[in-house]
């Protein structure tokens, strides 16, 4: 049996100086909870009732570190419909994200906004005129139309640092102990450091310090607008992107980039992995398997950083496993998410040695499924309902029958509008 006290040791993280009570971090999924209005823009994107619910649970479940999903800072360009968005031309829902940021924070987890923009990866029904570091058009997915984007401009660059950097300011005030910075999974921040969709020319384009440039001019502005050295800065990034050889941000420019984050003053990068284009193309990483998927890659990374806490996150289900990855030294926070819909209290079960393992879904491999039950069970904890067991065969089929009656529609939006959920 795992001795879990390892898990239980609060970190310290080096710029910020912000503690964590623990070693356990719930990675970012995408809830879709906030207002939407197809009509009129300016009615989206605030926090509901129900969004806060959802952390007010996840809370109470003895997590050291709380990432909210994605964040976006424009109003029209969204991963999905429900996001929730600080966009200065909207109102900043201050009051809005302080609830949900006390709700968070009630039983002393450190609490950070994740911001993104989508950049290419926008469904066609949402944004008919994408931005991305280049024009090159995401391939559909499940049925998921994307419309060929337009490469920003400098100033158009600049305007998306600004964004970046306001929607930081808000969560600032709002409570929020830090954000955390979307360079993974084929958003725009990861469009522009990979070779694959950046075949710009100018300063932002080719090599790779050219590539990161976008993230570390927004990292820098962050900080001074923020201008608070205890507002904790993460970045997530994928070990690389699995695609394609000589494709994508490679593994090599991956611990080159976390080292110029540890210069940035990046208090935690997320390791994580692939893209849409991934599940596109059929294929997997390596280590896809089995537990803990990227712990290979952080082995490797460890050794080039100096100050900058890592946090793996994909694949974990046993305590066993979590244990062993950070009594090997591969990482300092285990990033866990999926599970946490099934199970919001899984982590203060495991660290009273009450449990050893996370519930299995007996879902079929399709990924498609293991997301949509996932996103099912956020909604049922934001309405205060109960959460459907998957461990059990018959809600799986019930749930699978439901989800074929609704196609195409619900399947194809699942398929793409899962997020982090897609690979955790």
């Amino acid at each position: 049996m795992a001795d879990t006290a390892v898990l239980g040791q609060p970190v310290t993280f080096p710029f910020s100086k912000k503690t964590a009570k623990n070693r356990v971090m719930k990675s970012a999924m995408s809830e879709r909870l906030a207002t939407f209005s197809s009509d009129d823009p300016r009615k989206r994107g605030q926090p509901t009732e129900e969004l806060i619910r959802l952390y007010e649970t996840w809370a109470t479940g003895e997590i050291g570190i709380i990432v909210t999903g994605n964040i976006q800072i424009k109003k029209d360009h969204l991963e999905a419909t429900g996001n929730a968005i600080i966009d200065r031309e909207l109102s900043d829902y201050l009051e809005d994200y302080r609830a949900l940021a006390r709700a968070a924070k009630a039983c002393g987890s450190l609490v950070l906004g994740q911001l993104s923009h989508p950049g290419r990866q926008v469904p066609i029904t949402i944004q008919s005129s994408p931005e991305s570091a280049s024009d090159i058009e995401h391939p559909s997915v499940a049925g998921v139309l994307f419309a060929r984007p337009t490469p920003l401009t400098r100033e158009e660059i600049g305007d998306v640092v600004q964004r970046f950097a306001y929607a930081a300011s808000v969560l600032f005030k709002a409570g929020f102990d830090g954000v955390q910075l979307h360079a993974a999974h084929g958003y725009l921040l990861h469009q522009f450091l990979s070779n694959r969709t950046n075949i710009r020319t100018d300063d932002y384009g080719g090599p790779l310090l050219n590539r990161a440039r976008l993230l570390l001019e927004t990292i820098a502005e962050i900080k001074h607008t923020v201008d608070d050295p205890s507002f904790m800065i993460s970045v997530k990034l994928n070990c690389q992107d699995f695609i394609y050889p000589n494709d994508g941000v490679s593994e090599q420019e991956s611990i080159t980039l976390t080292k110029m984050l540890e210069y940035a003053g990046v208090d935690l990068v997320e390791i994580s992995g692939g893209t849409y284009e991934l599940q596109l193309a059929g294929k997997s990483g390596n280590n896809f398997s089995r537990e803990a998927y990227f712990i290979d890659f952080a082995d490797r990374l460890r050794p080039h950083l100096s100050w900058t806490k890592v946090c793996v996150t994909g694949g974990f289900r046993s305590a066993s496993a979590m244990v062993d990855a950070v009594q090997r030294n591969s990482t300092d926070v285990i990033g866990i998410a999926r599970p946490l819909t099934a199970e919001p209290f899984l982590i203060t079960e495991i660290l009273r040695g009450d449990k050893l393992r996370a519930k299995e879904n007996k879902f079929p491999s399709s990924q498609t499924y293991h997301i949509a039950a996932a996103s099912s069970q956020i909604a049922e904890i934001g309405n205060g309902y109960d959460i459907t067991d998957f461990s059990n065969p018959f809600n799986v089929s019930r749930f699978i029958a439901k989800l074929q009656q609704e196609l195409p529609t619900a399947m194809s939006e699942t398929a793409f509008t899962g997020e982090e959920t897609h690979c955790l």
